[in-house]
């Protein structure tokens, strides 16, 4: 059974996405006095008691969009307050019952779904009266609401939850946490959301040919072929001396989090443009975060007469000699070519990363590395390594302790990662070591 989805609607610039940041305690969606910064929805998982549900929000309905993507952002609004089970129905105590409210209350009352109206931006008790305006709106009275000093945020989430089907959300039939979440990230105008959208067999974000349209990082539940995970589609990165606006720099911001938070990056690149210095600083946050990477090269419908896949896999790999483990998966999305073998590829490095190798295993393997190839340097026959043990999986995270860190140099780090991937099936996926010093019980 899937989880009931409670839809956050009205127009815009009325606190949709800090009613949603304020309702799950941290900043997921983009907070922006801007009308029609939510374009695409925006999903997570709630919880209220001993009940979850998809909290969802909204672009503003009747948003007028500066690239002219009106069409599309009132598309995903209406598919939006189709597929939830309840709409928490925000206004603008401080402006007033409007006309484009009005015009909101209409759409929702043909969809014959339960609905709280909330008056939003009564920061204090003796603004109360701004609500009585919106009984005209035939939703019953409206609940007290001030996103910004967290006024009526739990009681609005606790309504809502009692509006849905007594059998609904009970339980942790949320994201299990075996489902990779795998983060689509690169240059703008690459084809993430292009992938995303065949994976999703449906319009589930807008893909448009402008530049930048992706602004937030939007979750979604995917079951492509048999096989489930959670995708992760992000704004396309760009130089940061080109982010002209705060919401362009919060897009940034949130593709990065999407990285960190993220079992598996797509990290998918245009071969029909020259690897560039964004797409250098992809790869070393990716490297950063030691996340388990596959290079998708999309497009190659637009490339393949042009260059060969194995010239093209070579000139990515010297070009991104930082991400020389992660395999390289060659596809069209338009053509709907290979996307198969990606999620393939995804699903094998999740379970590499997984991995946890035992401790008598781990110590066998370093102990023997260490007499094939001692630290180097004036002092490296000095060198001793006491044991090794896995301190967590993705990725695979290994400490050993030593007499002395100064002994291991860099190099040699390098070194103990390269024979852990050999002996452990890492081969793809990166692998951190840390040598931690431990003094001996006796002296020399």
């Amino acid at each position: 059974m899937s989880l009931p989805t409670i839809a956050i609607v009205g127009r815009p610039n009325v606190g949709k996405s800090s009613y949603l940041n304020a309702a799950i305690g941290r900043r997921i969606s983009i907070v922006e006095a801007t009308p029609g910064v939510t374009r695409d929805r925006v999903s997570v998982e709630v919880y209220c008691g001993d009940r979850n549900a998809i909290l969802m929000d909204t672009g503003g309905i009747g948003v007028v969009d500066e690239e002219k993507l009106d069409e599309d952002i009132e598309t995903q609004i209406d598919v939006a307050l189709h597929l939830a089970d309840c709409l928490i129905f925000l206004v603008d105590a401080k402006d007033g019952l409007t006309p484009l409210d009005e015009r909101v209350a209409r759409q929702l009352r043909k969809l014959q779904k339960p609905i709280v109206l909330c008056a939003n931006k009564i920061d204090h008790p003796s603004k109360n009266h701004l609500a009585a305006e919106f009984l005209r709106l035939g939703f019953g009275e409206p609940l007290i609401l001030s996103t910004k000093e967290e006024i009526g945020v739990q009681e609005t989430l606790e309504a809502a939850f009692s509006l849905l089907d007594e059998d609904a959300g009970w339980g942790d039939e949320g994201v299990d946490p075996e489902i990779p979440r795998v983060a689509f990230v690169g240059k703008r105008n690459v084809g993430k959301s292009t992938i995303l959208n065949l994976l999703a067999g449906e319009g589930r974000v807008i893909v448009s040919d402008i530049a930048g349209t992706t602004r937030d990082a939007v979750d979604v539940p995917v079951e492509y072929k048999g096989r489930k995970l959670v995708a992760i589609d992000t704004a396309g990165i760009m130089k940061k001396n080109r982010v002209k606006s705060s919401i362009e720099f919060y897009s940034q911001a949130r593709s990065e989090a999407a990285i960190r938070r993220s079992d598996i990056v797509f990290f998918v690149i245009d071969p029909t443009t020259d690897i560039s210095q964004v797409d250098k600083k992809i790869a070393m946050q990716i490297v950063e975060t030691g996340k388990p990477c596959v290079i998708v090269i999309n497009k190659w419908d637009l490339a393949r007469e042009k260059i060969e896949t194995g010239d093209f896999a070579e000139y990515v790999e010297k070009k991104l000699p930082g991400l020389h483990f992660a395999p390289v998966v060659i596809v069209s999305a338009i053509e709907g070519s290979r996307v198969e073998h990606a999620i393939d590829v995804a699903f094998e490095l999740h379970k590499q990363s997984t991995i946890r190798v035992t401790t008598g295993e781990l110590n066998r393997t370093i102990e023997s590395a260490f007499e094939r190839k001692k630290p180097g340097g004036k002092y490296g026959y000095k060198a001793k390594i006491f044991f090794t043990t896995q301190v967590d999986r993705s990725p695979p995270t290994f400490v050993v302790f030593v007499n002395e860190t100064s002994l291991f140099p860099s190099n040699y780090r390098r070194y103990i990662e390269n024979r852990l991937r050999e002996a452990f099936d890492f081969e793809e996926i990166p692998v951190h070591v840390f040598f931690r010093r431990r003094a001996s019980r006796f002296h020399d």
